[in-house]
């Protein structure tokens, strides 16, 4: 059957779906490759599986707590899966063991980064996000403050961050399919955005929640087989790591720098920026945010943490070993070599290939569908994530003043997940030619500008104010898109305009500094009687904050 034929055939079942970069540079010019079967066999099944889902979540999803929180009914253990379903993108199974088959230990930097992040949001905020939220981060930080200004900066900023983190999946997807799957890219990127409109328009937060915990299941159960198997054969036999790094320094032509750290991001200011937009980037992604108003209070949203950075630790342990079996594996074997000697797809690809090597056809074509499973589980949650931001925040709050029908809310947010699905498919198209990797830097940047200043200082500055949310939340949203824009990403690669106005790749050291000044000068010199009513009833939010008196409890099913 023509390629074409094929895709068409796919298309119209609607059971096809991507994988995405999420997190990773440009792919590159790719070259379609031949139809791989199991592959297709297995991503079939996958998504069959997941509209089946879709179809038993949408009969229990009738109130607007259903759609936005899955009724609150998730378990910690269950949602812990999810989030790190959610959070595991293609990203840092294909991005970072990539980075470590080209730059050997110093590839961890983004793991090591994007894992701290954890804790943090386990001991600051995960309780009180539970206590203070209903379903959104917005519900968080204006629950002191004036509702409508407020929640008009929370949701531009959590729609920005959505946004760009959807046109790096979808280009991304685009790019893989074409190597993995033989798919034409625009079919891809309409398909993927097919299926998610479907996963979130019928199945709401409940169909999300078990999409990406059946991902993040067979992610850690491909990771791990791809990863033992490599290190017995890297390692003659035994398992063993030092003999692994012994012949990854004999192989790569690097030698011993690939021990050594300093080579991937030489300068300290850059190291420190883009740690902070890693760290902190993560407890102001909204889609992450909104996963603790799925559990029943506040003692299952620090075990859903808990269980999560187990998950997501054990999982960066294993694109560790499979980034060095690769350096052993593959550096030498022309069979996955192209004619300058590189790695056939680039280096994103190690992984896959690195998997074709140690078991095959079958065990490539059960990692291309993981991979498909990867990009739709990200992507149906920070779908979900925007289209609450539209419905909930603005809709519902902002230009309704929360005078709004229940089932009306939930109908907005369905009309919003269509929108958002024909903007993320006409995005991804337009993205096809542009390096997507500003992009990702951009989204956690933001993110930790922001997003995460507001929300940790609503929950435990007293002295906070609206006018000085505003100001370091605009502040913070501004100087850090500027910041990318003006810098050597952007400035110089993308735009061609020679040196950068801005000297760093990473803005967040300075865009998060700048949002955090804005807050504090903003709040002290607000002298109103707002202000000062704000500052009293911070005693009234601590203690819900603290005891979750008054907090929502799950719903009943």
């Amino acid at each position: 059957m023509k390629l074409w034929q094929s895709a068409l055939t796919v298309a119209a079942l609607s059971l096809a779906a991507g994988v995405a970069l999420a997190a990773g540079g440009d792919m590159g010019e790719v070259k379609k490759q031949a139809v791989n079967v199991p592959a297709i066999v297995m991503f079939l099944v996958f998504v069959s599986a997941t509209l089946g889902i879709t179809y038993w979540a949408a009969q229990r999803t009738k109130t607007a707590k259903d759609f936005y929180a899955a009724g609150g009914g998730i378990t910690g253990f269950q949602n812990g899966l999810a989030i790190a379903g959610d959070y595991m993108s293609a990203a840092s199974f294909l991005g970072i063991s990539g980075l470590v088959f080209i730059n050997g230990y110093d590839g961890l930097i983004y793991s090591v980064g994007w894992l701290v992040g954890w804790p943090i949001i386990m001991f600051l905020i995960a309780e009180q996000l539970r206590n203070l939220g209903k379903y959104t981060y917005a519900d968080v930080v204006s629950y002191r403050f004036q509702r409508v200004p407020m929640r008009t900066m929370a949701a531009t900023g959590s729609l920005v961050v959505v946004i760009l983190y959807l046109i790096g999946q979808m280009v991304g997807a685009g790019k893989l399919i074409q190597v993995l799957f033989g798919l034409d890219y625009i079919y891809a990127v309409t398909i993927v955005g097919i299926l998610i409109i479907l996963y979130v328009t019928f199945g709401g937060m409940l169909a999300t929640t078990w999409v990406q915990i059946i991902k993040a299941c067979l992610l850690l159960g491909g990771a791990t087989i791809i990863a033992f198997s490599a290190l017995y054969m890297a390692s003659d036999g035994t398992f063993s790591l030092e003999k692994l790094f012994q012949k990854a320094v004999e192989i790569s032509p690097k030698k011993d720098a690939v021990m050594k750290p300093g080579a991937l991001v030489t300068n300290p200011v850059e190291a420190i920026s883009l740690g902070l937009a890693l760290m902190f980037g993560t407890a102001g992604l909204p889609h992450i945010l909104m996963r603790f108003f799925t559990v029943p209070n506040a003692k299952e949203a620090r075990k859903s943490v808990f269980f999560a950075t187990g998950f997501i630790g054990y999982f960066y342990i294993l694109t560790f070993i499979i980034g060095f079996s690769a350096i052993v594996l593959l550096t030498t074997n022309p069979e996955f070599l192209d004619a300058a000697g590189k790695l056939k797809g680039g280096q994103n690809m190690a992984a896959v290939q690195l998997s074709a090597a140690v078991g095959g056809n079958f065990l490539l074509g059960f990692i291309s569908a993981v991979a498909f499973a990867t990009i739709l589980a990200v992507v149906s949650g920070l779908t979900l994530a925007g289209a609450s931001a539209i419905s909930h925040d603005l809709y519902a709050n902002v230009f309704a003043h929360g005078n709004v029908d229940e089932q009306q809310e939930v109908r907005i947010s369905k009309a919003a997940t269509v929108a958002l699905g024909i903007i993320a498919i006409l995005l991804g198209i337009a993205f096809e030619q542009q390096n997507v990797a500003y992009l990702v830097g951009l989204t956690f940047a933001v993110a930790a500008s922001a997003n995460f200043p507001i929300l940790i200082t609503s929950v435990f500055w007293s002295k906070m104010t609206t006018k000085g949310a505003l100001l370091g939340g605009w502040l913070g949203l501004i100087s850090s898109t500027l910041f990318v824009i003006l810098g050597p990403t952007v400035w110089t690669d993308v735009l061609k305009l020679g040196d950068p106005i801005f000297p760093y790749k990473n803005p967040a050291l300075f865009s998060m500094t700048i949002s955090f000044l804005g807050i504090i000068i903003g709040s002290l010199m607000d002298n109103s009687e707002n202000g000062k009513q704000e500052c009293a009833a911070y005693e009234a939010q601590d203690v819900r904050c603290q005891t979750g008196i008054g907090a929502e409890g799950a719903a009943s099913h």
